[in-house]
């Protein structure tokens, strides 16, 4: 029945290939017919888009070749043309931004993932801080008391055997108010080793036991290797005159017989090992 269609002025049936689709001319050999299926239509596509480029390239060489001859000629021309199909160089500018997006897509899928932004991962390059070159500051003991936390603006230092460290990620254990507070703004070593932190808050380390000195390192090492803390730089202290008296421990049953006093606090402290005090 198409001839009837045709007699009355009907549009002409469409052609279809094999597979039920339209088929349009390849951009490659106009003669030749190929399915307009989905599956050939980014094929498709792409001969176009080639085909477009190869035309604007041709008619940009035609206008170089004018502005060729016209220079030839020592008539004035206008700024050469760039060619529209050429692919721009990445420059700083781009490889930034793309860094910049690459980093974007890194945090939000972390926090996608594991809820935060830095995948869970809390360590010194999340705090700026721990990249200034201040490590090898040296405080005087007045300086260092200035950051005991009493001061907000200011960071929160903890120094224990001459190294000084910054605990203000952890200003609700060593702050004002906080369990360890009075460790702050000063080097309490003797205090970590002994456990008696009001009354050892001192640098003097004379008369410790073998395992007491140890206990000291072990602290040393714990804030040196924490994640959240980071080392600022030292404490100088004033000499310790050899003759002034050893500082007596507060627990009775540990000092020797003749230090021992009526009415003296008894008192634990922190030991190696202490899992309480390892998680500050």
């Amino acid at each position: 029945m198409s001839w009837m269609s045709e007699a009355v002025g009907g549009p002409p049936p469409v052609y279809t290939g094999g597979d039920g689709y339209p088929t349009v001319p390849d951009p490659d050999d106009p003669d030749r017919m190929v399915s307009a299926k989905p599956a050939n239509k980014p094929f498709l596509a792409h001969k176009e888009y080639r085909k477009k480029q190869e035309g604007l390239h041709n008619a940009w060489l035609e206008r170089k070749k004018e502005r060729d001859a016209k220079v030839a000629r020592g008539e004035a021309v206008g700024p050469e043309e760039q060619d529209p199909t050429a692919e721009e160089e990445v420059g700083v500018l781009g490889l930034l931004k793309f860094l910049l997006y690459v980093a974007i897509i890194f945090l939000l899928i972390g926090k996608f993932v594991t809820g935060s932004y830095f995948w869970n991962y809390e360590v010194g390059w999340t705090q700026l801080r721990a990249f200034w070159p201040t490590n090898d500051r040296l405080l005087s003991e007045r300086v260092l008391a200035e950051y005991d936390g009493s001061d907000p603006t200011k960071p929160l230092y903890l120094a224990i055997d001459h190294d000084v460290y910054d605990v203000s990620s952890n200003r609700e254990t060593y702050g004002p108010g906080g369990a360890y507070h009075m460790m702050a703004g000063v080097d309490a070593a003797r205090s970590f080793a002994t456990g008696c932190f009001r009354e050892h808050r001192t640098h003097d380390l004379r008369g410790l036991t073998e395992s007491e000195l140890e206990a000291v390192q072990h602290w040393k090492k714990f804030f040196a290797e924490h994640k959240r803390y980071f080392k600022v730089g030292r404490v100088l202290h004033h000499p310790i005159d050899p003759a002034s008296p050893t500082p007596e421990h507060c627990d009775a049953n540990r000092r020797e017989p003749d230090e021992i006093k009526s009415g003296s606090e008894s008192r634990g402290g922190p030991r190696k090992g202490d899992g309480a005090h390892e998680e500050l």
